[in-house]
C-alpha cells in the first residue's frame, strides 16, 4: 500500500514537493479544509501568514499579483 506523502510547499518556488503544482495545490486545499474544519479564520490567518511570506519569495515573477487568489480566495467561507 502506497504511502501518503503530504502536499507540502517547497520554497522559495512555493511549488508541491508532492505533484509539483502552484502551492496550495488541491491535495494541500482538501488536507488543510479538513484539519481547519472547525475553525475556518483560523485557516485564513495562517494562509495570510504564508501568503505574506510567499509574496517575498516570489515577488517580481510571473503572476504574482494572483498570490491573494491563490492563496486566500478559495478559503473563504461560502
Amino acid at each position: 500500500m502506497p504511502r501518503y506523502r503530504p502536499h507540502v510547499a517547497a520554497r522559495p518556488s512555493w511549488r508541491c514537493r508532492v505533484c509539483g503544482a502552484a502551492w496550495p495545490c488541491s491535495p494541500a486545499r482538501l488536507a488543510l479544509l479538513g484539519e481547519y474544519r472547525e475553525n475556518r479564520i483560523g485557516l485564513l490567518i495562517y494562509l495570510a501568514t504564508l501568503l505574506y511570506e510567499a509574496t517575498g519569495d516570489l515577488a517580481g515573477q510571473a503572476g504574482h499579483d494572483r498570490l491573494t487568489d491563490r492563496f486566500i480566495t478559495w478559503a473563504r467561507a461560502r
